[in-house]
């Protein structure tokens, strides 16, 4: 991915997030690195046999481990990207509410707001996992993280309104159901391209590790303020090393786009990415003038 394909409501979190990882070198060979800006972000699959999948003492597969997407993930960001055309099935209030958010509201995540779930799952960011018994733990890149508790509580009546929604974890076999209800509708993006949910988003999310190298999700989607039926949106990513973890990331910090930021998420690509045709190229870099030093006296 170029950074000048980027739209200009991201470009600022982007050039963080590759300072912030900048000291997690990957496995990936030279030339595969010099691919793309973001090759340290993607993994690689392994040369052999995958190992089995860990366990944890109770017997449940282990999830834990720093997670990087995979080059089969495309297009990265669209929530609709197992759909037809990426077409997401939007009623006419969906499609009100994606007008809105392509018109008038700046991406969430670029003024530094939570993206929530099922947004984060489309993100081309690393994360971790962290589990026991009685917590799952997921550690996001913008510094952002959900606790999912498996001790078997049910949903509140009337949960409070949040960005990752109130979230219940259960095992199915070896197989991670996390069930969300009750998120916010305002400052909410579903994904990447501006698509839209409302406070009647449900999210069941399966999280499964086939082996020690692999980690899938299948997340159901509904929202019938919004969308016509049900969607389902999947995903693999690749083991990282044992020794990497997320950085320290303070999104606010010298966020010197945030007084040019547009609305909407910009170009959208045929392939269903953000991005532009035949961007112009970036100009010069600016050479800073340092003054001449001052004359001594003879």
């Amino acid at each position: 991915m170029n950074l000048r394909k980027l739209s200009q409501g991201t470009v600022a979190a982007v050039l963080l997030t590759a300072l912030a990882s900048a000291s997690f070198a990957q496995d990936a060979p030279k030339k595969e690195q010099a691919d793309s800006a973001y090759s340290d972000f993607i993994g690689t699959e392994p040369k052999g046999p995958s190992k089995p999948t860990p366990r944890t003492a109770a017997g449940h597969p282990d999830l834990t481990g720093f997670w990087k997407g995979d080059r089969a993930t495309k297009p990265v960001g669209n929530i609709g990207k197992d759909l037809p055309g990426f077409k997401l099935p939007l009623t006419p209030a969906g499609e009100a509410a994606l007008q809105h958010n392509l018109t008038a509201t700046i991406d969430p995540e670029s003024l530094c707001i939570i993206g929530g779930i099922p947004r984060h799952n489309a993100s081309g960011l690393p994360f971790m996992v962290l589990q026991n018994d009685q917590f799952v733990a997921f550690l996001y890149f913008y510094s952002y993280y959900r606790l999912i508790p498996l001790d078997g509580r049910k949903h509140s009546d009337d949960p409070d309104p949040s960005f990752f929604g109130e979230e219940i974890g259960h095992w199915d076999g070896d197989t991670l159901v996390i069930d969300s209800i009750g998120f916010k509708d305002e400052k909410v993006w579903i994904d990447e391209n501006a698509n839209p949910h409302s406070d009647a988003l449900h999210v069941v999310e399966r999280w499964s590790r086939p082996d020690a190298d692999h980690i899938h999700v299948e997340t159901l989607i509904e929202d019938p303020k919004f969308y016509t039926r049900p969607f389902t949106y999947h995903r693999t990513w690749l083991a990282g090393r044992s020794d990497q973890v997320p950085g320290e990331y303070a999104c606010s910090e010298n966020n010197v786009d945030l007084t040019h930021l547009g609305f909407g998420p910009g170009a959208i690509l045929p392939d269903g990415t953000r991005g532009y045709l035949n961007p112009a190229p970036l100009p010069p870099a600016i050479t800073p003038v340092r003054p001449a030093p001052a004359a001594t006296k003879q």
